[in-house]
């Protein structure tokens, strides 16, 4: 009697699992059919032809002055007057600053009454030798040279230059027009001679230094197109061309590049950037960066055929901000889908939109 209850349990059991098995099928089967689309997807689609492609090659640089001055006080007196702040936009001979000049002033009287007993002295020596003062013109080269030795007319005519020229120095002027920069001096304090009162910089001609790869060496030359963005927001970008390219790799096997600026007005000496360097390479197959999606790591590009989306393995070459060039994959007409590809498969249906 045992058996019979025991099969039948057996049976009861595997209805269950048949049961159960059943209901986890049909869920299974609701999920596949919930993720699925069961719609074709949309896309947009580009027809693939040859373009000029411009070649960009992204780096990082930094804004130089192509010309700037660090002005110097030649004597150390108090400071009296400071005419200009940071910042401030001069013209070429416009005043700076000026030293107290009364030490100065007094020293150049000084020098020329030195200088003018030195010219009587020196008359007197000529007139002892048998030549007349009024006609130096008459006087040996010999003689003359003798006789200053003498009078001490060279040594007093020097000390009185050097004097005019440290009370010419006492004011300070611009050597060109530009903007004050690194001016912390102040007035009735000692200027300093051995560092700048301050420093003037040409902000129309400005340059921006960076660095490229060894291997990107070929991709540049003198005269390339160069477009540099601040990382500051309220400057906008600039254009240039580079002009000079160091014929030097470092032990990073980076080489220094140089591009002279169109202009630069509102950029500052010392400003970092981004530095894309743009070159024209001629007609090349090409496609949206949004057209190239990546399958088991390759680069697979997706194309419309009869409806249905086609799956291309493609070999890509050289990249700029927006585009890809083909290397290999695909071929010119064919209709490359640009957007929407990102779930396709081989063979998706699709459903191209304008």
């Amino acid at each position: 009697m045992k058996l019979p209850l025991l099969a039948f349990g057996l049976v009861a059991m595997m209805g269950t699992a048949c049961s159960s098995d059943k209901k986890e099928d049909n869920i299974e089967k609701e999920g596949v059919e919930t993720v699925l689309p069961s719609m074709p997807n949309d896309v947009t689609v580009q027809k693939l032809e040859k373009q000029t492609f411009n070649h960009e090659l992204v780096s990082n640089g930094k804004i130089r002055a192509q010309e700037y001055a660090d002005i110097y006080f030649q004597t150390t007196e108090p400071i009296a007057h400071i005419y200009v702040k940071n910042g401030d936009m001069v013209v070429k001979g416009q005043k700076l600053a000026e030293l107290d000049r009364f030490k100065l002033e007094h020293a150049v009287k000084q020098a020329k009454d030195r200088l003018e007993q030195a010219q009587l002295e020196l008359k007197d020596v000529l007139i002892g030798q048998g030549y007349s003062p009024d006609n130096m013109n008459a006087v040996p080269k010999e003689v003359m040279e003798l006789a200053k030795v003498k009078s001490g007319y060279d040594q007093s005519s020097s000390q009185y230059d050097l004097a005019i020229k440290e009370l010419e120095q006492a004011t300070l002027t611009a050597p060109f027009s530009g903007l004050v920069a690194n001016l912390f001096q102040k007035i009735h304090n000692r200027a300093s001679s051995s560092e700048p009162f301050c420093r003037i910089i040409n902000n129309r001609d400005m340059e921006v230094s960076f660095t490229v790869l060894e291997s990107e060496l070929p991709l540049i030359k003198n005269g390339d197109k160069v477009i540099i963005s601040p990382y500051s927001s309220s400057v906008n970008s600039q254009e240039g061309n580079i002009c000079e390219i160091n014929p030097l790799v470092d032990e990073n096997s980076m080489v220094q590049v140089k591009a002279r600026l169109n202009g630069g007005s509102k950029l500052f000496d010392g400003m970092n950037v981004r530095v894309n360097v743009r070159r024209i390479l001629g007609d090349k197959l090409m496609v949206p960066k949004s057209a190239v999606v990546l399958r088991s790591g390759k680069q697979v590009v997706f194309t419309l055929k009869g409806g249905k989306a086609m799956w291309n393995y493609v070999q890509t070459g050289l990249e700029n901000m927006e585009s890809y060039t083909i290397e290999d994959g695909l071929k010119e007409g064919d209709t490359v889908i640009i957007t929407g590809n990102l779930n396709l498969a081989h063979e998706t249906p699709v459903n191209v939109i304008k």
